[in-house]
């Protein structure tokens, strides 16, 4: 005589502590992720401030070659840039104000040096005794005088508090020719973007 075996398989599911243990899992992964977010959000903030304000110069610079007229460049209020074209045979028209998004402000950032342009940051935005900056019709920065100028701006998220050097940023522009670099201060240098 044969003997049949016979195979229980268990049909209750899981048992509560392969729950419990599942679901704790789960959620030191999701604490986790929350303090990473929390710990990235000032870097996010700097950068895109950062990249707007790189945007407007490039468009105020692109819009001097174009249209072969001064275009003004100026940083209103505390987070603002101002474009404006110089008419011929004169006035001016405000081409766009834009806001810097995000609660970025321009600003220096306590223990935060110079960027190695050494432009200078004397203010949030440092170009020297400029009273004027605009871009030239082949490109370059120039004050009033129509002396090409170089300088910095600086962006930084104010009210942050602990951790505010995650968001600084900083701009600088070479006046000789135009060229625009962003900033980024991982905590002890500034990096290139």
């Amino acid at each position: 005589m044969k003997k049949q075996v016979r195979l229980f398989r268990s049909e209750r599911g899981y048992t509560t502590l392969e729950l419990l243990v599942t679901v704790g899992i789960m959620g030191t992964i999701a604490a986790m992720a929350a303090v990473q977010i929390g710990l990235a959000r000032p870097a996010f903030k700097g950068d895109g401030a950062m990249r707007q304000v790189m945007a407007q110069l490039n468009i105020a610079r692109e819009l001097a070659i174009t249209q072969r007229r001064f275009v003004q460049v100026a940083f209103t209020v505390d987070n603002e840039v101002r474009i404006t074209r110089e008419n011929i045979p004169n006035g001016t028209t405000v081409v766009q104000t834009t806001p810097i998004e995000g609660g970025m402000r321009f600003g220096l950032t306590p223990g935060v040096p110079d960027t190695p342009d050494n432009f200078g940051n004397a203010a949030a935005v440092s170009f020297g005794a400029a009273a004027l900056l605009r871009f030239s019709t082949d490109g370059t920065l120039v004050d009033q005088a129509a002396n090409p100028i170089s300088g910095s701006v600086f962006l930084n998220w104010p009210g942050l508090g602990q951790g505010q050097e995650r968001a600084a940023r900083a701009v600088t522009i070479l006046g000789a020719t135009g060229r625009i670099r962003g900033y980024r201060w991982d905590g002890r240098n500034w990096k290139r973007i």
